[in-house]
This record gives structure tokens, sequence and C-alpha cells, in this order.
């Protein structure tokens, strides 16, 4: 069973968005009791729970003895931008991806971004060469749910093959994760619901001018 921080709940997302909102707009952070009136929550101490489940989850640095002591980790204060984390490896432990543990960042236009949790990983051998990513590329990788995935979705989880990045398919009897690899191993996930999901590609990011041999500009 893999252990570490599970996803964002939809609550803690909306809690986050609006402390990203409030504080562009504000430069300091909403407190506790104007977080439970935005979302009609009356406990401060729910709220606080909110709170500490986003810092567990590596999304927030707490501060208990100061009423606005919350800083959130990778805030990129340009409205238009947004800070992704970057990570060389994918984990085996949800908590090895915390944004205070990135190798490093990335700031990208808010609009490429998937939204609060997504983050780069470092393409590493073949396994992406049918999507025309190459080893050394950064993929985009967002937050998503089982119910979330769509047909044709590449998605990056642990399914048992050795390999990280699968293409989803509904079945009718589960979820079907296609090999990206040519004579790939394909696996029917039965009960999706158990299935070790950190999200779904998005984009990837290459520096053309890393690796000018790969480039092949011969009319064909």
């Amino acid at each position: 069973m893999e252990t570490g921080p599970k996803p964002l709940t939809e609550i803690e997302r909306k809690i986050l968005d609006f402390m990203v909102q409030y504080l562009r707009a504000n430069t300091y952070q909403p407190s506790i009791r104007e977080i439970g009136e935005r979302f009609g929550i009356k406990s401060t101490k729910t709220v606080s729970e909110h709170l500490q489940s986003l810092a567990d989850k590596g999304f927030l640095e707490r501060d208990p003895s100061r009423s606005r002591g919350v800083r959130i980790l990778g805030m990129d204060l340009d409205p238009q931008t947004v800070s992704v984390p970057c990570f060389s490896d994918l984990p085996d432990d949800r908590s090895a991806l915390r944004a205070d543990r990135a190798d490093m960042r990335l700031s990208i236009d808010r609009r490429l971004a998937g939204g609060h949790g997504c983050f780069f990983v470092k393409a590493s051998g073949v396994e992406l060469a049918a999507l025309g990513i190459q080893d050394g590329d950064w993929v985009l990788v967002s937050p998503v749910t089982v119910s979330e995935v769509a047909d044709g979705s590449i998605i990056v989880a642990r399914a048992g093959t050795g390999s990280w990045f699968h293409r989803a398919t509904q079945n009718g009897k589960g979820l079907l994760l296609e090999s990206l690899l040519p004579g790939g191993q394909d696996v029917l996930v039965r009960d999706p619901s158990s299935l070790y999901l950190l999200g779904r590609v998005t984009a990837f990011y290459r520096r053309m001018d890393d690796a000018p041999e790969a480039l092949n500009l011969t009319a064909h």
C-alpha cells in the first residue's frame, strides 16, 4: 500500500485558490476567520485543520503563533505566472513530491499550468518517445482524480508494470492502461480507486540549445 499525503480534497483546493487570490489582491494572507466566512465554515478549528492538511501535503508553511502566519510555498507574486516545482525522478511515495523538496522551479504562464499541485518531472529514457518527448525534457503533470481521467489521456500512475506513463481508456471493465512502449504491457485496472495516480501529462518543456544535434532540419 502506498503511503504519503493524498491529493488535495475539493475544499482544500478551493481554500488554496482563495488564499492565492487574496494574497495577490491584498499582499497579505486572509485570517482563519476570513477563510471560514468565505466558505461558510463556522468552526475556526475546522479551518485550521484544513490549513494543517495543506501544510502536511507541502503546499503551506504555518506559524501557529500568528493569526495570518501562513506562507504559500512556491508562490509567485506576478499575477500572470506560477512557480512550478521540478523533480528529477518520480517517487513511490507522494510525500517526496512536496513543493519544498523540489530540485528546482520553473515559472510559467499560469494559463499553461494545470492548477495547484502541478509539477514538472524530467523525462528519462525512451518511455515517452511516442509522444515526441525526449530524454531530458521536462514533463508537466497536473493533478487529476480517476473520475476526471478522459479517454486518451496520458496519465502518470504506478500499475505494477515498471512504467509510469500510460494512455488511459475506460473499457467497461475498468481502466485500461496502454503502454507507450512498442511491445509494452497493457494493464486493466478493474478497481480504479486502488490506482496510485499522480496526475496526467498536459505539456512539456525543452531547452532547444541543450541538444542541437537532436534537430533534423533536412526536408523529406
